[in-house]
């Protein structure tokens, strides 16, 4: 099994776990956090629409407090 450092996030949409497994995924590949987040919600973005996805991001920053994540 593989475990994955997002254990608390859940792969439904508006979960986080999606987000962070294709962020996971693209840093395997060599790319760095910061670009792999951001062609990742490029990715969210285009499939959920812009408010939808924005609202997804809002909730999972609530959820984490506050934190940049």
């Amino acid at each position: 099994h593989f475990i994955y450092k997002f254990s608390k996030k859940t792969m439904e949409p508006g979960g986080g776990g999606r987000f962070a497994k294709l962020v996971n995924k693209m840093k395997g590949q060599g790319k760095s956090e910061e670009s792999a987040k951001a062609i990742a919600a490029s990715i969210g973005r285009k499939k959920y629409g812009k408010s939808k996805f924005q609202a997804m991001a809002a909730a999972g920053k609530k959820k984490m407090g506050g934190k940049k994540c």
